[in-house]
């Protein structure tokens, strides 16, 4: 847990409180989203319908002037802040030297520098060797490429409730159909889904060894154990519902994996870099993947994702299979020895640990006299609410739609999640502190109190 002189040691260069001074959105905003119709594809979307012109620690302040508390940190991504100074200093000064040479063309030293902290982070200490790119999806594309060359196999395993990307294989990972795969198709194929340890859905009793052999007997049955090249899990589901599965789930599949000649890789870009209270989330579960993947809170808010593996699958890949024109900039490799550095100045890992215990303490007791939240799960600074219809485990979209839009008007930024889109995702920036964090807990709670009609 972190200490009190942890969290006083954190500075600001905003006001961390909440402070509306419009309606949401304002004027200024609209204006902009007026804009956005006539530029802007309607494909794209978002969550939130304002525009955010600063951000530092705990809150972003939007074009009116309103300063939001934010419990989403863009998905994961600004755990050190969205204006960490390490991380704005470091880009300043690769900026006034180059921005671009490519890698694979002229390469530099802070790429092999982000490999080597990565080596030396992940889980595991056999020789690893480590590849960088731009986006959570492209690392998942290249794991599984490297899996399929070093084991000769096709087939991946993926599982219920899956996020891996918007990418054509990596939508074949994905199980949601709405908003990611509807109409986009055909997708890759030799993609095959298995039921994932899910302890809120499953039957009472089912441990996570026994959700893992109903998977293993699945493949074997209708794969065939000799023709798995990847088994990819997310250690705690993202967009799925923050779903983590039961205990030794993750350690039985891997043990197969090992003994079948299949790679096993941990789909991390959510969950890894201090969010869960370790640096990774099978370091809780003491899992040692073969491949890891990594992106969001890699760089501090830059485009950044890796891939780290066993030397021996990253190094049979012929050269040239692996790269990319901006895989690795220079930019975003300084941005992510910053963010590093102060993930570790600041014990990130321990501060995520105290938000959960902070937050998970608030929201189960909450729970205790609120029956529309059916479960509170998760680890460190990565948790979910998941909303039911009072007496049953029956899922309420309509009442976590409705906690977002009142949270956002009393100036908190919320996220949802879930296959069925009852969950309601905290993933605030590893930097907040307990007031700030605190005062979005009471909005939070509040806007499941009103109900949906309120």
């Amino acid at each position: 847990m972190t200490t009190e002189a942890d969290t006083t040691a954190l500075t600001y260069r905003l006001p961390q409180q909440r402070k509306l001074v419009t309606e949401l959105p304002g004027p200024r905003s609209k204006e902009f989203a007026a804009r956005r119709g006539r530029a802007v594809a309607a494909g794209v979307g978002s969550s939130v319908p304002v525009y955010a012109v600063d951000a530092d620690g705990g809150v972003i302040v939007d074009a009116d002037g309103n300063s939001l508390i934010d419990l989403g940190s863009g998905i994961a991504v600004t755990s050190v802040g969205a204006s960490e100074p390490r991380v704005a200093a470091a880009v300043t000064e690769q900026v006034g030297h180059f921005t671009h040479t490519c890698f694979m063309v002229t390469p530099y030293e802070s790429y092999v520098a982000v490999a080597e902290a990565l080596n030396e982070l992940t889980p595991g200490d056999h020789d690893k060797r480590s590849v960088l790119f731009n986006s959570g999806a492209e690392a998942v594309e290249n794991a599984i490429k490297v899996a399929r060359l070093v084991t000769g196999r096709q087939a991946v395993v993926a599982f219920d409730n899956a996020y891996h990307g918007r990418t054509n294989l990596t939508m074949a990972l994905t199980a949601k159909n709405m908003p990611y795969k509807a109409r986009f198709g055909p997708f890759a194929p030799e993609v095959y889904r298995m039921p994932m340890s899910y302890p809120y859905r499953d039957e009472p009793g089912l441990t996570g060894e026994q959700a893992a052999a109903r998977v293993i007997s699945e493949m074997e049955v209708q794969i065939g154990a000799d023709q798995v090249a990847a088994i990819i899990i997310e250690p705690i589901q993202g967009e799925g519902g923050f779903i983590v599965p039961a205990p030794g789930f993750l350690a039985a599949l891997s043990d197969w994996a090992k003994a079948n000649g299949t790679v096993f890789i941990a789909d991390e870009v959510q969950t890894g870099f201090a969010r869960t209270g370790a640096w990774f989330a099978c370091d809780h579960e003491a899992v040692v993947p073969d491949i890891i993947t990594m992106a969001k809170g890699i760089a501090g808010g830059l485009p950044l994702s890796a891939i780290t593996g066993r030397a021996d699958l990253l190094d049979a890949v012929h050269p040239g299979g692996l790269g990319g024109t901006y895989g690795g900039n220079p930019v975003a490799c300084a941005a992510a020895l910053a963010a590093i550095e102060t993930m570790k100045v600041y014990d990130l890992p321990g501060r995520a640990a105290h938000i959960g215990e902070l937050a998970t303490g608030r929201l189960r007791e909450a729970a205790q006299r609120l029956p529309s939240i059916g479960d509170v799960r998760g680890r460190g600074a990565m948790i979910a609410v998941e909303l039911v219809r009072p007496g049953t485990t029956t899922p309420d979209p309509a009442l976590a739609k409705a906690v977002a839009a009142r949270a956002l008007a009393q100036g908190v930024v919320l996220l949802t999640c879930g296959t069925y889109g009852n969950v309601v995702r905290l993933l605030p920036p590893l930097v907040i502190g307990d007031d700030t964090l605190g005062d979005g807990l009471d909005v939070f709670i509040a806007a499941i109190e009103a109900g949906v009609d309120a």
